[in-house]
């Protein structure tokens, strides 16, 4: 089973509001490891409240940023994972580029639209997948 990679700001969490929480119920339905990618340094995380999220939290503090691939590199290495092992959904189409171009499985979440059951058919079509 797939690891969920959750793109942070702008898609799991709301600016100003919180956790969002169509997506929240949407990931609670998926049994798979769930981790939040994040760029956000220390005061960032406190402002969006990403030191109280119910997964886990990922970030470099922008050194680099998830637009950079090394990004990805880090933080499969940091967990131990393979690029096949997971799948991403993320706001920024160049950080989908950036996670792409180290073979993840990425998809592209428009945070205008918040188009759940998109999100919801890219998920189910691929966690389980090996």
């Amino acid at each position: 089973m797939k690891t969920i990679l959750v793109d942070a700001v702008d898609a799991f969490v709301i600016e100003g509001e919180g956790i969002y929480k169509p997506m929240f119920e949407l990931l609670e339905r998926y049994p798979n490891r769930k981790i939040i990618l994040t760029g956000a340094n220390d005061e960032q995380m406190e402002e969006f409240g990403l030191n109280k999220m119910p997964y886990e939290v990922f970030t470099l503090k922008h050194n680099p940023e998830k637009t950079d691939l090394r990004y990805f590199e880090m933080m499969l290495k940091h967990f131990g994972l393979k690029s096949e092992e997971v799948i991403y959904f993320e706001h920024n189409p160049e950080a989908v580029k950036s996670a792409e171009s180290t073979s993840i499985l990425s998809y592209h979440y428009d945070a205008e639209k918040k188009d759940i059951s998109a999100l919801d058919t890219f998920l189910k079509n691929n966690v389980m997948i090996a």
